[in-house]
C-alpha cells in the first residue's frame, strides 16, 4: 500500500465521499479513511468503479497509503472534532506534508492550528469549498489558504476538481495565508445570508403586495433569471415556489413552517464585522431576520400589535410594482457584496493578509451557492481598478444604482405603508443614503459622548482633538 495514493481524505459523510469521488473521477489516486470503517467499505463497493481509491481502516495505514508530500483532507464537523482528528494523524506526518481541513472552521481555528503545526514542519491548510453535496462531488468553489508552498504542491489538484467559470477559468485560487481561505469562506456565506433575505423579501412583497400566488412569482423569478439578477439562488427560487406538496396538493412554500435554520457562518460574519468595525448591515439583518423568524412566543405575542393589514395593489400598478421590486433587489444585492467586499479589505489589512479581490470574485462565478453572472462584472471592476475602495465607487455599479433607486425607494415605502417588513431592503438604501450624504449625525452623537464621558471630538476647521467644559463656562479645551 505504500505511497500509492496522491491525497486521501478522512470522514466519509456525504460532502468527504464525494469530494473523494471527485478526485478519482479526475484520475487520481484517493486514500479513504472513517472512523466507522463500514463507511470505507461502502464508498469502495458503489464508486469503487468511478477510479481509484485506497481503502484504510486505521490511520497508520492511511498515511502509509500517501505519497510524498502526504496530502490529507479532513472532511468532519468543526471544533473539537478537527482538533481530535489533527491530534491523532499529525504525529503520523513528517515535515513537508499538509492537512487540508475543508470543514466550515473559524477562520481564528485555523490560523491556531497552522500556527501549531507550522512549528512541526507541517502545513495546515484551512480551505473553504461551497457548493453543497452536488458541488462536492462535480466541482465546488474552493478557497484554499495556508502556504505559497503548500499550494504550488495542492493547488494544481484543487484547480482540477474545482467549478469551471464560463470562460474556462477554474474556481479556486490560492487566497492568503493562514486562515485566509476560511475567513473568505465565512464572508462568502455572510453574503449568501444576505442574498437569500433579499430574495426572501422580494417574493413577500410579489405575494402580500401585488397580490400573486406562488405560482405567478416562481414564473416573474424566471424572468428576472433571464437578465442582470441571473443567479443559482434566483433559479432555484423559482423551482421551490412552483412546486406542489404532494401530501396536500398546496403550494410547497405555504405548507413549510416560517422559522429559518442557521448554522453559525452567517453570525461569525457580522460578529468579526463588529470587531473590524466594518458596516454589514444588509448580512446582520439577514441574520436578525432568521432569528427572529425563530422566536415563536414573541411573534405570537406581536399579531395583536397594532399595523396595517397589507392589501393587495390593483393589478395595473402591481406589474409596475413588480419591476420596481426588482430594481430594489439588485440594488439591495449590490450592496450586500459590496459590504462584504469592504470586510474582506479590511481583514487583509488586519490579518496581514494579501487578498486579491477580483480573483475571489473570480473564484464565486461558478460550483458556489451564490454564483451569479454579476460576479463577472464585479471581476471585471477589480480588474480595472484593484485598489477600488468600495464596489460603489465604480461608474457602472453606482449608474445602475443611481437608475434604480426611485424604484427601490418606492418598494421601501410601499412596505412601510402595507405592513409589510422589509428589513434588507430598508437597511441596504439606508446604507446607500449614508454613504452619499455630505454630513451625518455622527456629529450630534460625537458632541454628546463629549459631553457625559469627556471623549473629545475632532473639529472641521482646525486639526488636534478638542474637548468642552460643558460644566462650566464651556471653555475649549484642546488635547494633546
Amino acid at each position: 500500500m505504500a505511497g500509492t495514493a496522491q491525497i486521501g481524505v478522512t470522514g466519509l459523510a456525504v460532502m468527504g465521499r464525494n469530494l473523494a469521488r471527485n478526485f478519482a473521477r479526475h484520475g487520481y489516486a484517493v486514500a479513504v479513511h472513517n472512523r466507522t470503517a463500514s463507511r470505507t467499505r461502502d464508498l469502495v463497493e458503489q464508486f469503487g468503479h468511478e477510479g481509484t481509491f485506497v481503502p484504510a481502516e486505521t490511520a497508520e495505514e492511511f498515511v502509509a497509503a500517501l505519497e510524498r508530500p502526504r496530502r490529507l483532507v479532513v472532511m468532519v464537523k468543526a471544533g473539537a472534532p478537527t482538533d481530535a482528528v489533527i491530534d491523532e494523524f499529525a504525529p503520523l506526518l513528517e515535515p513537508g506534508d499538509m492537512i487540508i481541513d475543508g470543514g466550515n472552521a473559524h477562520f481564528a481555528d485555523t490560523r491556531r492550528r497552522e500556527a501549531a503545526l507550522r512549528e512541526r514542519g507541517l502545513h495546515f491548510v484551512g480551505t473553504g469549498i461551497s457548493g453543497g453535496e452536488e458541488g462536492a462531488l462535480n466541482g465546488p468553489s474552493i478557497m484554499p489558504g495556508g502556504s505559497e508552498e503548500s499550494y504550488a504542491s495542492l493547488g494544481p489538484m484543487l484547480e482540477t476538481i474545482s467549478a469551471k467559470a464560463d470562460d474556462g477559468s477554474p474556481c479556486c485560487t490560492h487566497i492568503g495565508a493562514d486562515g485566509a481561505g476560511h475567513f473568505v469562506k465565512m464572508v462568502h456565506n455572510g453574503i449568501e445570508y444576505a442574498d437569500m433575505q433579499l430574495i426572501a423579501e422580494a417574493y413577500d412583497l410579489l405575494r402580500q403586495g401585488a397580490g400573486y400566488d406562488p405560482a405567478r412569482i416562481a414564473e416573474v423569478f424566471r424572468d428576472w433569471n433571464a437578465g442582470r439578477l441571473d443567479s443559482y439562488l434566483i433559479e432555484i427560487t423559482a423551482e421551490v415556489l412552483a412546486h406542489i406538496d404532494a401530501a396536500t396538493g398546496q403550494p410547497f412554500v405555504d405548507v413549510v413552517l416560517d422559522q429559518a435554520e442557521q448554522k453559525g457562518t452567517g453570525r461569525w460574519t457580522v460578529q468579526i464585522a463588529l470587531d473590524l468595525g466594518v458596516p454589514v448591515n444588509g448580512i446582520a439583518e439577514a441574520v436578525f431576520a432568521r432569528s427572529l423568524s425563530g422566536h415563536a412566543g414573541q411573534r405570537a405575542v406581536g399579531r395583536g400589535l397594532a399595523g396595517p393589514a397589507p392589501v393587495a395593489l390593483p393589478a395595473d400598478e402591481a406589474a409596475l410594482f413588480a419591476d420596481q421590486v426588482e430594481q430594489a433587489l439588485y440594488a439591495s444585492k449590490v450592496v450586500s457584496y459590496t459590504q462584504g467586499f469592504h470586510q474582506l479589505q479590511a481583514a487583509g489589512e488586519e490579518y496581514d493578509w494579501t487578498l486579491d479581490l477580483g480573483a475571489i470574485a473570480g473564484i464565486w462565478r461558478g460550483g458556489c451557492i451564490i454564483r451569479a453572472a454579476f460576479l463577472d462584472r464585479i471581476t471585471a471592476a477589480y480588474a480595472k481598478d484593484p485598489a477600488l475602495p468600495s464596489l460603489l465607487a465604480d461608474e457602472q455599479f453606482a449608474a445602475e444604482l443611481g437608475a434604480a433607486q426611485n424604484g427601490w425607494r418606492t418598494v421601501v415605502a410601499t412596505a412601510a405603508r402595507l405592513g409589510i417588513p422589509a428589513p434588507g431592503f430598508a437597511t441596504a438604501l439606508a446604507y446607500y443614503d449614508a454613504l452619499r450624504a455630505p454630513r451625518l449625525p455622527a456629529a450630534l452623537t460625537q458632541g454628546q459622548r463629549d459631553f457625559f464621558g469627556a471623549h473629545t471630538y475632532h473639529r472641521v476647521d482646525r486639526d488636534g482633538v478638542f474637548h468642552t467644559d460643558w460644566s462650566g463656562d464651556r471653555a475649549e479645551t484642546q488635547q494633546s
